[in-house]
């Protein structure tokens, strides 16, 4: 499945537009980053409420499909700014993050 069919599905807003027509592998889910970085899956939506720029680091370190920020969390300018240039797409809901994994869990398993 791709983000952009993801987006069409889910209750997401795009944040950041990356490349939209990038296949998603599966869900992961972390608020640690140190733990995101030693394991979060390439091609993975990254479902978290770290709303910073070191999130954007650990999604580009491990080269995660996208960032869904869970539970309202939202991204201040310049960070959203720099999503942009890096091309990572950041999602966003608020939905809680147990919730959001398993929606995406469920339309990532059904195809």
């Amino acid at each position: 499945m791709t983000i952009n069919e993801l987006i069409k599905q889910l209750p997401l807003t795009i944040i950041s537009e990356g490349d939209l027509s990038r296949e998603i592998s599966k869900v992961f889910c972390c608020d640690l980053l140190s733990v995101a970085m030693g394991k979060a899956p390439a091609d993975c939506a990254w479902v978290t409420v770290m709303g910073n720029v070191n999130t954007l680091a650990v999604a580009s370190l491990t080269d995660a499909a996208c960032v869904t920020l869970a539970e309202g969390t939202v991204l201040d300018e310049v960070v959203v700014e720099q999503a942009k240039t890096q091309g990572i797409t950041v999602l966003a809901t608020t939905e809680p993050v147990f919730d959001m994994a398993l929606q995406i869990h469920q339309k990532l398993t059904a195809e």
